[in-house]
């Protein structure tokens, strides 16, 4: 396949109060406008032309690597698509305009557009079937089954209004027409503006070969203000935890786990209620992520249990057979097979090998309010609770450090280290002291 796909992502998104572009809001962890990206480039795009206006720096730097055009004056969608003209390297294909607030379109919806405007439709509109269209432009269908017309709600009669196949704004066009019927819109509507929608009753009057396809409503929802966003993010999670459950991994409570769309899980997984999974997060087969675990940009090895309340922070590797306990917060480590860290520690900026165990409240002492400093723990050691490592450090193999201890200095292999007070008993201390109290009260 070869066509052009342009992105409609111009929009003021006024509704969204807020001061980041509307394409660049996030659902599951990805931009919206990425969604459309990546489905544009599964169904084989030769070329991806986003269109933007000048003021959206921080979309214009996102899209860097693209060829992105500039609509000067919000004029409407055909005004849009006129301004990425000038920018299709080859018009002698199909030309698919989509929308940068619609992420749910699929490389296979694209592909289905691309192949009837390839099998002989000058344009092809793509709709979908609801039993309340209000809002939405009525596909007008002709005598002989193909699209004769668009008509917008303002636009629409009343017996227009009771159609129930909808537009959903996506379409593909010959390129080889698409300038000079593109041309022919005018702005003689009650927005004053240039709409795209024009352009099947145009094609219809030159005698181009006009038809439509449907899809499911939940693939074409367009997002406009929080509230829309909110609920494509549900939908999102819904499609995310059901494709990880059909590919083997168990979720006990699905509805209260958040993964992102990048998350890669194993089969045989299970994850236990209230685990958020934020981006760039892997994990492998028959790990057990337990309650209320926050796993960020890491990458879990085979057999591990996570948690319950562990947070697992970025740029963590963990090896097979490792255990991360409740409290136990880990951040740019990694950490040796067989390892267990049970419960009430951080660790950060630590190399730790295979077989070594962290006694409860072990903290290593990374940073010195400038700098961040790296520790090293041999496999087969054993941290005692309660224990300070000072960076930097380096733990030999086969180490005991003593409950307690604040470990300043490298120690070698198999060797004790400990550092602490020594322990004072006086004999009836504790009555003498309690008289104490009492005669002073």
């Amino acid at each position: 396949m070869s066509f052009t796909v342009i992105i409609l992502a111009a929009g003021n998104g006024s509704r969204m109060k807020s001061s980041t572009s509307k394409p660049l809001h996030k659902i599951a962890g990805c931009e919206m406008i990425e969604w459309v990206l990546e489905a544009s480039r599964k169904a084989g795009a030769a070329q991806i032309i986003p269109v933007i206006r000048k003021e959206m720096s921080d979309l214009a730097s996102y899209l860097s690597d693209y060829s992105t055009a500039i609509q000067k004056e919000a004029n409407g969608t055909a005004d849009a698509v006129v301004a990425a003209l000038p920018h299709i390297k080859n018009l002698n294909q199909p030309v698919i305009v989509l929308y940068a607030d619609t992420p749910f379109i699929t490389a296979e919806i694209i592909s289905s557009l691309y192949h009837k405007i390839n099998s002989g439709n000058d344009i092809c509109v793509l709709g979908f079937h609801t039993d309340n269209p209000y809002g939405y432009g009525r596909l007008i269908q002709s005598t002989t089954g193909g699209l004769r017309a668009i008509v917008e709600e303002s636009e629409a009669s009343t017996s227009e209004k009771i159609i129930k196949n909808v537009n959903a704004g996506i379409m593909a066009i010959n390129g080889n027409i698409i300038e000079k019927m593109i041309n022919k819109i005018n702005r003689s509507n009650s927005k004053g503006e240039y709409f795209l929608t024009d352009i099947v009753s145009i094609g219809n009057d030159n005698n181009l070969n006009v038809d439509f396809i449907l899809t499911e409503c939940e693939y074409v929802i367009g997002i406009n203000d929080r509230e829309q966003l909110a609920f494509a993010e549900a939908l999102a999670q819904n499609y995310l935890r059901k494709s990880a459950m059909s590919s083997g991994v168990t979720m006990i409570a699905p509805e209260t786990v958040f993964l992102q769309k990048d998350t890669v899980i194993g089969p045989d997984v299970i994850i236990e209620p209230n685990v958020i999974i934020a981006s760039n997060v892997s994990i492998a087969k028959k790990c057990h992520i337990k309650s209320f675990c926050y796993l960020e940009a890491c990458s879990i090895g085979e057999n591990n249990i996570i948690g319950p309340f562990a947070r697992i922070r970025p740029d963590t590797v963990t090896d097979q057979n490792v255990k991360l306990g409740n409290f136990v917060e880990v951040k740019k480590s990694s950490i040796g097979k067989g390892t267990k860290i049970s419960h009430l520690s951080y660790i950060g900026d630590t190399l730790i090998g295979e077989n070594t165990n962290i006694g409860a409240g072990t903290i290593t002492c990374n940073f010195d309010g400038y700098k961040k400093y790296k520790t090293k723990i041999g496999s087969g050691s054993f941290i005692g609770s309660n224990s300070s490592l000072v960076a930097p450090l380096n733990i030999g193999k086969n180490t005991i450090i003593g409950a307690g201890s604040t470990i300043t200095k490298n120690t070698p292999n198999d060797s004790l280290s400990l550092s602490r007070a020594k322990q004072e008993i006086r004999v009836d201390g504790a009555k003498k002291f309690q008289r104490n109290q009492k005669q002073t009260k």
